[in-house]
């Protein structure tokens, strides 16, 4: 299980209406995502839940932050740790969102969701975040975060996306094109074996890992696919 929701205090640095006002932030993503022909619905107050300030300034957890959110990071298992800034005297901790398997990028919105129960211990290392030049949070562990056959599998199917659009043409350093490609490949594959395209697609988020292969041979980057054969074996 690794419950990706996590959530401490916000840095002070930022005013609060920064974080809090998601107008701007639902103008950049309208604008997108109507560009693509979709469209995105304003904030609206009448629907916030709870009422009152929380509902309407609070912070949501789906984004991901300095602070916590929705990170969706599969290493985060029992057993892990992680290091949150937390910048407001008397900050809290909330978690959730606990997933019984999830590919590394979660690309079809879910993975396999499920309800859970997390142990934390909590320790407090004051000044840290101050005294280094980031605040992004930081995880370790000193075990595999899951089977090994999944984790770090022997056997395994992989495709490479890069940043080709529909024309042919090379879209300069467009990791999320890469990305889209890498899948979309990656469900081709997938449905040759006889899955459906939306069965492609669902295990494409639940067990398929995105990997960051090439950044470096501009403006071509690559990303791979990769799959664990191991998913199927007794199917």
């Amino acid at each position: 299980m690794n419950p990706v929701t996590v959530g401490a205090s916000a840095p002070p640095r930022y005013p609060p209406k920064f974080w809090m006002e998601p107008k701007d932030a639902v103008q950049w993503a309208g604008a997108a995502t109507e560009a693509k022909g979709g469209f995105a619905l304003p904030p609206d107050p009448a629907g916030a839940v709870p009422t009152g300030p929380c509902g309407l300034a609070g912070l949501r957890t789906l984004p991901p932050r300095e602070n916590g959110g929705n990170f969706d990071v599969k290493q985060l298992t029992k057993g892990a740790k992680l290091f949150l800034p937390v910048f407001k005297e008397g900050g809290l901790l909330s978690t959730g969102d606990g997933h019984f398997a999830q590919g590394d990028g979660e690309v079809c919105v879910t993975a396999v969701e499920m309800g859970a129960t997390a142990v934390v211990r909590f320790r407090v290392h004051k000044g840290l975040a101050q005294r280094r030049k980031f605040s992004s949070p930081v995880f370790s562990r000193q075990s595999y975060f899951a089977d090994p056959r999944f984790a770090a599998p022997e056997r395994f199917l992989g495709v490479m996306g890069m940043p080709i659009n529909a024309a042919g043409e090379i879209e300069a350093e467009n990791l999320t094109l890469a990305c889209r490609n890498a899948v979309l490949n990656m469900m081709e594959l997938l449905e040759e074996r006889g899955f459906s395209r939306p069965q492609a697609y669902v295990i494409c988020s639940v067990a398929v890992d995105l990997r960051i292969s090439n950044v470096v041979d501009v403006p071509n980057y690559v990303v791979s696919a990769l799959l664990p054969e191991a998913i199927f074996d007794g199917a």
